[in-house]
């Protein structure tokens, strides 16, 4: 969101924009199902998940946002929903920055270099998720959990067989739409067929021409 900006400018920006830090404990909820969308959340520290309850009453998490700078409910201010589809909660002690909705729809009448970079920036991170949702609705289309775990992997995984995925893997076996075991199990069973060493939370490929085949 502030990229290529100045410790001057983000600071001019947040004042002008009349955003707020705000700090919440473990569990505590950020915003509900029913809240109408008014504000854009930027993670400062901590961890926030984003959950959907089923008519049962359990809890679905979405997705946990965890990286320092990472945006969440942004969505939902674009589309004009009068509320949110699902809600998110602190999983740790967690602060979090929020910025109204208007300062992202209508310029300030200062004509500020800033506020027309941040806006910019707004337009970039959108399209970044937008193409991370495309990536993943390509890996939720493989049959099996074989070619689904393939795929994530060949998207990854640097020149020398590295992957960086940035997830845990129980983030991954949420994001791949599985069991933590039914991963683990695969996974074990990939790096028995030596198409992948698993060290530790660590995955190198070793094969990707039979990884690509696995597609």
């Amino acid at each position: 969101m502030f990229a290529q900006m100045t410790a001057d400018d983000i600071g001019h920006c947040l004042a002008c924009s009349r955003s707020e830090l705000v700090a919440y404990e473990k569990d505590q909820p950020i915003f509900f199902q029913q809240d109408k969308p008014q504000k854009l959340f930027i993670l400062v520290e901590g961890s926030v998940a984003i959950c959907r309850d089923t008519a049962s009453g359990q809890r679905n998490r979405i997705t946990t946002i965890s990286q320092p700078g990472e945006l969440f409910g942004e969505v939902f201010l674009f589309l004009n929903k009068q509320e949110y589809d699902n809600y998110a909660v602190a999983v740790s002690p967690s602060k979090v920055l929020q910025m109204p909705r208007e300062y992202l729809f209508h310029s300030c009448g200062k004509n500020c270099d800033y506020h027309t970079l941040l806006i910019s920036n707004m337009l970039s991170v959108l399209a970044q998720k937008a193409y991370y949702l495309n990536q993943k609705l390509q890996i939720m289309a493989s049959p099996t959990l074989r070619q689904k775990i393939s795929k994530i992997l060949l998207q990854n995984a640097s020149a020398d067989g590295t992957v960086a995925l940035h997830m845990n893997r129980e983030e991954l076996a949420d994001f791949l739409n599985t069991a933590r075991p039914s991963l683990s199990r695969e996974l074990m069973k990939m790096q028995t067929d030596g198409l992948l060493k698993i060290d530790g939370k660590r995955i190198r490929v070793l094969d990707f021409e039979q990884l690509q085949r696995n597609l």
